[in-house]
């Protein structure tokens, strides 16, 4: 068990490691290094899966706190990535669709102060003014 314990807690550190490098290679949008780092973060995950207790027994060893911890910023990690990975998706899908000739009255998509998306028709705009 404590060998188990161990090993876990390296992997999750390694884990967080890898989702600060995805995060780094989102940011430069350097895919080819992205794509390098999924089969060793899916090879962690299949390695902590495999050696972690389940989540209720997680909870209620008190030795397994430090990798609980870890996982909790694993996870948050890997939710920065999925948010920063889903704005360049709107971005190049709002580029796109700007793009797009035969729809010059359809909607448009920008980023209010909250960087949340809002559409607005050019239709509606142009008619007002």
């Amino acid at each position: 068990m404590n060998q188990a314990l161990h090993q876990a807690k390296e992997f999750a550190t390694q884990l967080a490691h890898i989702l600060e490098l995805e995060f780094q290679a989102l940011r430069d949008q350097e895919l080819d290094q992205f794509e390098q780092l999924q089969p060793v973060k899916n090879q962690l995950l299949s390695e902590i899966s495999a050696l972690a207790p389940g989540a209720d027994d997680l909870q209620s060893l008190p030795e397994w706190q430090d990798f609980r911890e870890m996982m909790l910023i694993c996870r948050d990690l890997h939710r920065r990535n999925a948010l920063l990975m889903n704005r360049k998706l709107d971005a190049i899908r709002g580029t796109l669709d700007s793009l797009r000739l035969n729809d010059t009255a359809g909607p448009v998509e920008v980023y209010d102060r909250l960087g949340l998306i809002s559409r607005f028709s050019r239709h509606n705009a142009y008619s007002d003014a």
